[in-house]
């Protein structure tokens, strides 16, 4: 399996972490809300983060009250981060790509992972090695770029009106899955696209059982404070699921 380590390109480290950096971020608005939704009660659990980032949910995992946690990324930059600035006595991080979790020679109550499934190439390989580290009962919460987004491979994202708003998303080959590249902050970033068929199949395979999924919306209140979001009525940026391992 390929991994990439776009995250410890400069240039896309500084241009990620200015967006990370924005209050208003969808990832501040949507996703990171609806993640936190999913998670089970933390007290005294062990927790797995895989693509763990600059570490902000390892931090909160254990100020929730979990036992351990262990916060991996393939990127050594993001991690310098995490260290500095989301340290805790109960939590440890490993430069580590999520493709080798079989080195991980424990158990979890739950593996959560924001917004980095998408950027490997083997999910059923994936999921059934976080089936083998959790615990009887234990859960995968998980965010990842919704597949109405990664299925887009050519032409234009979106159909505008004479005045520049966004009427409606345009879709392309949503069918084919496999390998995106696409330039997102620099060229050659690289993703995966699956259908919800495909994701879903996959978890089932592992013997999961889905217990919940979310594709946030703005409210009316969100509206009104940025009109821009109009646009995920449209087409959800992302997609999360919560599932149990029986």
């Amino acid at each position: 399996m390929s991994k990439q380590n776009i995250y410890d390109n400069e240039a896309f480290f500084q241009g990620y972490k200015s967006l990370r950096d924005y209050k208003n971020s969808a990832n501040n608005l949507y996703e990171k809300p609806a993640l936190f939704s999913l998670l089970p009660d933390l007290t005294h659990k062990k927790v797995l983060d895989l693509g763990c980032g600059y570490g902000e949910n390892c931090l909160l995992f254990a100020q929730k009250g979990a036992s351990k946690v262990i916060g991996l990324d393939i990127s050594s930059k993001m991690l310098e981060i995490a260290r500095e600035e989301n340290s805790h006595p109960r939590v440890e991080y490993l430069n580590m790509p999520m493709e080798d979790i079989p080195a991980l020679k424990e158990e979890f109550d739950l593996v959560v992972s924001s917004l980095a499934f998408h950027y490997v190439e083997n999910f059923d390989e994936l999921v059934k090695n976080i089936h083998k580290l959790l615990k009887a009962g234990g859960s995968l919460v998980f965010s990842q770029e919704n597949p109405l987004t990664t299925c887009f491979s050519s032409g234009e994202r979106w159909t505008l009106d004479k005045e520049g708003h966004k009427l409606y998303a345009n879709i392309s080959n949503y069918s084919v899955q496999g390998k995106r590249e696409q330039k997102w902050l620099v060229d050659g970033v690289v993703k995966y696209h699956r259908t919800f068929s495909s994701i879903i199949n996959s978890l089932v395979k592992a013997d999961f059982q889905i217990k919940e999924m979310i594709e946030p919306a703005p409210s009316e209140e969100m509206l009104k404070e940025n009109p821009d979001n109009h646009k995920l009525l449209h087409k959800p940026d992302f997609l999360l699921i919560k599932a149990e391992k029986a």
